[in-house]
């Protein structure tokens, strides 16, 4: 199989196991939101950075470094396994001893079982790390499709039975406790892999010389990504919260799953290629392109139809989600170019240069953020659009030292899919002036800037629109 077949078969299984799981997820998510207070989801985002911290020593970096390395043994995996189990026990019994401080901290005193019942995660969530990585290396994401899929749906159902029931917020709690046991179990079934009683400190020293860095710098993204979380949660109320959550996941979901489809399936194939500086330039190029012509779209015209999107889907007592929403569609649309400039950095095995470009990025991030919190919510909001900018402008200077693509070479290749992304919002937008009645808004503001934007694609003979309908007349003919 070549490697344009392969990555294309990864990008599809890659895509169904994110946008089956997710798209399900999202679903469920809705409903059991509809059930529930803002305040409920409030208590357990006030959680995410604890557990988000937690979660990065866990993996500390090792699974990206055994896809990276290129003769792996036994010894490798095994060593990482009994690690992250190691860590995640410490890390829980932590965790479980701080409960009482944690919920005085926010002024919350439910808080304290929550943390103890949720904090399990962490323990469940080690042992399925090496499988995972070991299904990714072999571009297994069709088993990791059936096992996420699996997992959410019977998850899901439980979660919005106990929303229905009353339990509030410890309805998220069981439902994220059963989804990640029963993915655990499934990975574990499907990767046909198990641990030897073994633990090399030669292959620990050599991993952990590359995912250190990593560690490092993931340890740096998560504590600003949470760190809004836990500011908003202390200096507003968990209702405040509860709604910049909800926009933080709807803006987050397009973003975020389409990118993560497309790095992590092209990176155990750039990483085969990681020699070959002409090919990974191209893959590079052509990658970036197809997931920004597909996402920024997306994301310009959730900011568009944010308001009735909200009505219908959250229904009214949400609508104060909406202008935190529209802001953060603006700076999560920018993830796929950060990602994808990020992901070469390990592909070529420069962890340093990762640590250094983080380093830098967050201390800009940090000063943004403590300058907007007396502001507010949507002026802390507005500033993660100008951190994206910045991180772009960092993370394209070491990707330009290694091969070669400059902050203008990546712009002037997106330029074209920006016009045509905003003056498609522009179109939008204006079906929720005209229009009151939410359906309206909606359908007529889809289908408008859908055909405006696919009109002009083929117009303008956009090679990513071309590349798309050669697939998909493929994939018919296949059938």
């Amino acid at each position: 199989m070549s490697i344009k077949q392969q990555a294309t078969k990864s990008v599809f299984w890659s895509a169904i196991e994110r946008f089956s799981v997710q798209g399900i997820q999202f679903l469920l998510s809705l409903i059991i939101a509809r059930l529930l207070l803002p305040s409920d989801y409030g208590l357990i985002a006030m959680l995410s950075i604890f557990m988000a911290i937690a979660q990065t020593f866990i993996d500390s970096g090792f699974a990206n470094a055994l896809i990276q390395k290129k003769n792996k043994t036994d010894a490798d995996y095994s060593t990482v396994f009994f690690f992250n189990i190691v860590i995640s026990v410490f890390l829980y019994v932590l965790l479980y001893l701080s409960s009482s401080a944690i919920a005085g901290f926010y002024h919350e005193k439910e808080l304290e079982s929550i943390t103890k019942v949720f904090g399990i995660i962490l323990i469940i969530n080690s042992f399925g790390i090496v499988q995972q990585a070991k299904l990714t290396i072999l571009l297994d994401f069709k088993r990791l499709a059936m096992a996420s899929l699996t997992s959410v749906v019977i998850s899901g159902v439980v979660g919005v039975i106990m929303a229905c029931k009353g339990f509030g917020a410890w309805a998220l709690v069981w439902q994220s406790l059963l989804n990640n046991l029963l993915r655990v179990l499934l990975i574990w079934l499907f990767s046909g892999w198990m641990p030897s009683f073994c633990f090399s400190s030669k292959s620990f020293k050599q991993l952990f010389s590359f995912g250190s860095k990593l560690l490092l710098s993931s340890l740096l993204h998560t504590i600003y990504t949470n760190l809004y979380t836990m500011i908003i949660g202390l200096k507003f109320s968990a209702g405040e919260l509860g709604f910049y959550n909800r926009a933080f996941t709807l803006a987050q979901f397009p973003s975020t799953n389409l990118t993560n489809v497309i790095v992590r399936a092209i990176y155990p194939i750039q990483c085969r290629l990681q020699d070959d500086n002409e090919q990974l330039y191209s893959m590079f190029l052509k990658y970036m392109r197809m997931a920004c012509f597909l996402i920024f779209p997306v994301m310009i015209g959730l900011c568009a139809l944010a308001e009735p999107l909200v009505r219908l889907l959250l229904t009214d007592k949400w609508l104060p989600a909406v202008p935190l929403l529209q802001i953060l569609c603006i700076a999560y649309m920018w993830d796929p170019v950060m990602k994808i400039n990020h992901n070469m950095l390990n592909v070529k095995g420069r962890s340093d240069y990762f640590l250094y470009a983080e380093i830098l990025k967050k201390a800009v991030a940090f000063l943004i953020l403590f300058l907007t919190i007396p502001f507010g919510i949507k002026v802390m909001c507005a500033g993660l659009i100008i951190y994206s900018l910045a991180d772009i402008v960092v993370i394209t200077y070491y990707t330009r030292k290694l091969i070669g693509t400059s902050l203008y070479i990546q712009f002037k290749e997106l330029f074209p899919v920006i016009l045509l992304s905003f003056s498609m919002g522009a179109v939008m937008y204006g079906s929720v002036l005209l229009l009151q009645n939410v359906w309206l808004q909606l359908g007529i503001g889809m289908l408008s800037g859908g055909l405006y934007f696919l009109v002009l694609s083929r117009y303008f003979r956009f090679q990513e629109f071309i590349i798309l309908k050669e697939i998909l007349s493929r994939k018919s003919k296949d059938k």
